[in-house]
C-alpha cells in the first residue's frame, strides 16, 4: 500500500530493517520465560535510538521496556509479546527456525519487529519536538504460557509497573485469515477468559471379567462426557461466547484391568465474567453424576488469562489513524474468537485496545496461527509499524484524558 503520508513513507523507508529484525526472531525463537537472546537483541536495538531509555528484567528476567518522553503529558503505552511455540517448522525458507522443535508460529517475531520500528519512528517525532508526553514500548515475555504459579508474562510486567501512568494501551497481532491491506477491529470483550480444568473420576476398579463386583470409571465417563458437552448446548444462551473441551483423557493400565481412576483435561473459554463463573459451577453440577453411579470425583479449575476487552475509545483512536495514512483500508468489525491473549491482563486494568492485522501471504495457502507451515507476507509490517507510530502519536498530540470508574468502565471527556 502506497500513498504520501509522512509516517506511511517513513515506515516504508525502515521495511528492510524491518524485515531484517523479523527473520533474525524467525531464525533464533525462544520458548516461554525463556527469550533470553531475543530480550537482549530488544535492548541492543533500542539502545541505538536517541532518546530512549531502555530498561531490562522489568516483571521477568526477560522484560523489557524502552521510554521515550518530554516530560509532562499524556502516557500511552504500546506492547509487543515476544516467544515462540513448541512446534517443528516445516518451512523451508532462508529464514526458517534453527532451533529444533521451536518456532515463531504466532507471528510474535513480526509484533517486535513492528514496535521496534513504531520506537524509530516516535524518536524522530520526539527529537523534532513534535509530541509531547510519553510512550512506552513494552517488550513482553511468556504470552503463550504459564508458569508454576498459573500466571503469563503480561501479568508479571502489570504487577512489576511497566503500564503505570499510562492513560491507554495498544497492542496488535498479525491475522492470517486477513490478506495485507486489511484490519479485524472489535469493541468490547473479543477473545476469551482461558481456564483449565481437571477431572478425576474415582472407582473401586476391579478384574475386567467381573465388572458387578466394583465400580468402574471408565463406564462413568460416557454419561459424564454428555453432560460436559451438553453444557454450552443447553445450560448457555445461544448469544453468549462459551466453550467446554475436551482435550485428555487418561485411564487403565491394562485390557483386562478395570482401573480405580479416570482423569479428564480440558478447557473452558468465555467472554463475560457471570459467563465464566456459571460454566464453572455447571461443570461440577455435571460431575455429580458420578457419586449416583457409585464413584467420586475432584475437580480442580485453574483460570488463567482474562478475557481481552477493546475498549471503544481507544478503538476510535486506532481507526481515525489508519483513515490518515491508509484510507482505502479495508477494516472488518467482528470479535477475534475464543482464543486468549493475555493482553487481557492490561485491559483490565486501563484503557486499550488489540487489532489484528492482515498478514496472509499472497501465494494463497492457508498458514493459520499455531501450525507448522504459518508464514505471513512480509509486506504488513511496515503497515502495523506506521499504524502504531500514528495512533500513538496523534493520541499525544490531541492530549485526550480518559477517566475509570469502579467497572473500569472508561469515557472520553475532552480532546
Amino acid at each position: 500500500m502506497s500513498n504520501n503520508h509522512p509516517i506511511v513513507e517513513q515506515a516504508n523507508n525502515l521495511a528492510g530493517r524491518l524485515v531484517e529484525w523479523r527473520r533474525h526472531f524467525h531464525q533464533h525463537p525462544e520458548l516461554s520465560f525463556q527469550e533470553f537472546g531475543t530480550s537482549r537483541f530488544v535492548a541492543d536495538v533500542l539502545k541505538d535510538i536517541d532518546g530512549i531509555e531502555v530498561e531490562t528484567g522489568v516483571g521477568l528476567e526477560t522484560g523489557v521496556v524502552g521510554t521515550l518522553t518530554s516530560g509532562d503529558g499524556p502516557v500511552i503505552a504500546l506492547r509487543a509479546d515476544m516467544d515462540a511455540l513448541p512446534i517443528t517448522e516445516e518451512n523451508r525458507t532462508g529464514y526458517s527456525s534453527k532451533t529444533e522443535g521451536v518456532m515463531h508460529a504466532c507471528g510474535h517475531d513480526a509484533h517486535t519487529s513492528i514496535l521496534l520500528g513504531a520506537a524509530f519512528l516516535l524518536s524522530d517525532h520526539f527529537k523534532k519536538g513534535e509530541l509531547k508526553g510519553t510512550v512506552k514500548f513494552i517488550f513482553q515475555p511468556a504470552e503463550e504460557s504459564t508458569d508454576a504459579n498459573g500466571l503469563s508474562g503480561s501479568s508479571y510486567m502489570v504487577r512489576a509497573g511497566a503500564y503505570d501512568q499510562a492513560e491507554a494501551a495498544l497492542a496488535l497481532h498479525v491475522c492470517p485469515w486477513l490478506p495485507v491491506g486489511k484490519v479485524q477491529i472489535s469493541d468490547g470483550y473479543s477473545m476469551a477468559n482461558v481456564d483449565v480444568f481437571e477431572v478425576k473420576i474415582h472407582g473401586s476398579g476391579g478384574h475386567g471379567a467381573y465388572p458387578e463386583l466394583g465400580t468402574d470409571p471408565i463406564w462413568m465417563l460416557g454419561p459424564v462426557m454428555q453432560a460436559l458437552y451438553g453444557i454450552t448446548a443447553r445450560r448457555v444462551s445461544a448469544l453468549d461466547a462459551a466453550v467446554i473441551s475436551i482435550g485428555q483423557i487418561h485411564a487403565g493400565t491394562a485390557s483386562n484391568i478395570i482401573p480405580t481412576e479416570a482423569v479428564i483435561q480440558g478447557t473452558i473459554r468465555s467472554y463475560t465474567p457471570e459467563v465464566r463463573d456459571f460454566l464453572a459451577s455447571e461443570i461440577k453440577k455435571a460431575l455429580s453424576i458420578v457419586e449416583h453411579l457409585g464413584g467420586t470425583f475432584s475437580l480442580n479449575i485453574q483460570r488463567g488469562e482474562p478475557a481481552l476487552k477493546n475498549h471503544p475509545a481507544v478503538n476510535e483512536w486506532i481507526t481515525d489513524a489508519i483513515t490518515k495514512t491508509y484510507p482505502g483500508m479495508g477494516i472488518t468489525r467482528r470479535p477475534f474468537g475464543l482464543g486468549g491473549e493475555d493482553f487481557g491482563y492490561v485491559t483490565e486494568k486501563i484503557p486499550g485496545s488489540m487489532f489484528f492485522l492482515g498478514c496472509a501471504p499472497i501465494e494463497g495457502v492457508q498458514r493459520d496461527l499455531h501450525t507448522p507451515i504459518f508464514d505471513l507476507d512480509e509486506a504488513c509490517l511496515p503497515i502495523g509499524t506506521a499504524i502504531l507510530a500514528q495512533t500513538a502519536g496523534m493520541f499525544l498530540k490531541k492530549n485526550p484524558k480518559l477517566q475509570i470508574d469502579q467497572n473500569l468502565e472508561v469515557e472520553m471527556l475532552g480532546t
